[in-house]
């Protein structure tokens, strides 16, 4: 028995079906193998998998995805969430879930490629829902409205993944970055197309008025604090604020 990144491992024998990955039972309890050589494998005790809550419908994802997979990116999930990316390994990805090297990069490509993976998923469900809300409120401040507040619940829960995600924008490569960027664009043609069926005052600037109102909802995660608003009161008090109708004519 030797030491091998901090859990007991032991080498056996008879290597022939063996591959990097591969559950087998040893000593009455499940192991992974880590490595395979010529003469021996290094197998490590199963760490048993912490509970993981799921964040994301199974809907999100394609029907070719594995259930593993789906594991992976729970567990990532919360670990961005409440480590940040830069604080989070791949290594404490693996432990979560009880994978181990190449076990674990068996499938993921990498930890940046899990990290954009995640962030569209939670803008799909942010947006999904938005679009669930909206679907049968045929008034255009009322679309605006209720999109404003869904998005705030969103953010101010505090198991949400929005506002972590949103947070860590700076501490992620350039690369991912520019990634992120195209799908948050794609995420605010909700907003536009919700402003642009507005009766907006010809004076005001639509683009702008989007910049600023969407501004302003992200930053109320900043100083909101659970009492007497709700999100949805301060989504309907910041849409008083921002509804500027055409002017009735002058007779």
């Amino acid at each position: 028995v030797i030491s091998f990144s901090g859990v007991h491992v032991t080498l056996i024998i008879n290597l022939y079906t063996l591959r990097a990955g591969d559950v087998v039972e040893y000593a009455g309890q499940p192991c992974q193998v880590i490595r395979v050589t010529e003469s021996a494998a290094v197998i490590a005790v199963v760490q048993k998998p912490r509970t993981i809550t799921p964040r994301f419908p199974r809907s999100l994802f394609s029907a070719d995805v594995s259930e593993r997979y789906r594991e992976i990116v729970e567990a990532a999930a919360t670990l961005f969430a409440q480590r940040g990316y830069l604080a989070t390994s791949v290594r404490d990805i693996g432990e979560r879930v009880g994978l181990f090297g190449g076990a674990l990069y068996h499938h993921i490509k990498s930890k940046d490629a899990l990290f954009i993976a995640i962030h569209d998923l939670a803008l799909r469900a942010a947006g999904d829902l938005i679009e669930e809300q909206i679907a049968t409120t045929p008034d255009p401040w009322q679309r605006l409205e209720r999109a404003c507040i869904v998005l705030l619940e969103i953010q101010l829960d505090p198991d949400s993944l929005t506002m972590p995600l949103m947070n860590d924008f700076r501490a992620v490569p350039e690369e991912v970055r520019h990634h992120l960027v195209a799908k948050r664009d794609a995420f605010e043609q909700i907003f536009v197309r919700l402003i642009a069926a507005l009766p907006l005052d010809p004076a005001l600037d639509r683009k702008l008025y989007r910049l600023l109102l969407l501004n302003l909802l992200n930053s109320v995660v900043a100083w909101y604090r659970k009492g007497a608003l709700s999100p949805a009161d301060i989504g309907r008090q910041i849409l008083r604020i921002f509804r500027h109708e055409i002017a009735p004519a002058q007779t």
